[in-house]
């Protein structure tokens, strides 16, 4: 039996932590997940160890075996030892606590059906089998006398086990935002058309509830999870469901009073600009801001903030009548 270092697998060293794991398990599924590579075996199998690989190092107690077993096995090949001389059958599958308690016998070969971490074609190599069957998680073996089995044959059962969350980022615009948008995805060949509510903000998720990986054994699927991104606008700045935007305004009508037209996302409105208005004087617009994502009927404001726009190539009667402005006040 080959010794599966998983470290190595997942590219990570023996003292990482679990976000570390977990970073590197994402990262390289992606990369070869059977979906990215149709056809591809190699992608496949390599897709295969990498699940193998995460299902170890992310349990603290197969870790912890697994480790003790690694140490075990370094100093026997530093030893000289190869492979067929080395003592597997004490750490063959066994109960919680270490080698010699109740052992769980395996049958070498390929388990047909055994399902893989993802829902096809394939099961956990025969070092997992053997060294952690009996720990719980994906499988687990057990002995059944069936008519014409060789002697001592053992079946594999595979235990159901439900399938993991999946993330994926959608990137939409302030406007879609606002409003509400679709989006359309391919998924194992079909098509899903994907709502996201009005007032979605960044970090917003979207469960499609079953859409994630194949649970095994006949275990519950999970779940697809779209993890929104709002793109900035050039217009208007977010906060919570509150927007600011800045409104050019000439000297004449903050000085003389008038109205000054004003973008929102639900279209213009005109707003009331009072003489006098100072510069960087702002306005709340109530209601025009974004909706509530939990109640979209409701809506934050919109600031206004006042940009006096001074005038340049004044005209000479312009000029004169400035300096005019200037004499009497």
């Amino acid at each position: 039996m080959e010794y599966k270092d998983y470290y190595d697998i997942l590219g990570v060293s023996r003292d990482a932590d679990q976000d570390e794991i977990r970073r590197a398990f994402r990262r390289l599924a992606r990369k070869h997940h059977p979906d990215v590579n149709p056809g591809d075996e190699e992608a496949e199998e390599r897709f295969k160890e990498i699940n193998e690989a995460y299902e170890v190092l992310s349990d603290p107690e197969k870790r912890q075996k697994y480790d003790r077993l690694g140490s075990e096995w370094q100093r026997y090949q530093q030893a000289g030892g190869g492979t067929e001389g080395f003592d597997w059958g004490r750490w063959t599958s066994e109960t919680p606590g270490g080698p010699g308690g109740q052992r769980v016998y395996v049958r070498h070969g390929s388990p047909e059906d055994l399902e893989d971490l993802f829902g096809g074609g394939g099961a956990f190599s025969d070092f997992f089998s053997q060294i952690f069957g009996g720990m719980g998680g994906r499988a687990q073996t057990t002995r059944r006398a069936q008519p014409g089995a060789r002697p001592g044959g053992f079946e594999y059962r595979a235990r159901p086990s439900p399938g993991r969350d999946f993330e994926q980022e959608v990137e939409i615009s302030l406007q879609e935002a606002y409003h509400g948008t679709t989006r359309v995805l391919q998924r194992d060949g079909r098509r899903l058309e994907v709502r996201i509510p009005p007032g979605a903000r960044t970090g917003t998720r979207v469960r499609l509830a079953g859409e994630g990986q194949p649970g095994a054994a006949g275990g519950e699927a999970g779940d697809l999870y779209l993890q929104v991104k709002v793109r900035p606008d050039p217009k208007f700045e977010r906060e919570g469901d509150d927007l600011r935007t800045t409104v050019a305004v000439d000297l004449f009508t903050v000085v003389l009073g008038g109205e000054v037209r004003v973008p929102t996302l639900s279209g213009a409105v005109m707003l009331s600009v009072p003489e006098g208005t100072q510069n960087g004087r702002v306005f709340r617009l109530r209601g025009k801001g974004m909706p509530k994502l939990r109640n979209p009927d409701e809506h934050g404001d919109l600031y206004a903030e006042v940009s006096v726009q001074l005038p340049t190539d004044l005209s000479p009667r312009q000029r004169e009548l400035f300096e005019e402005l200037k004499r009497v006040s």
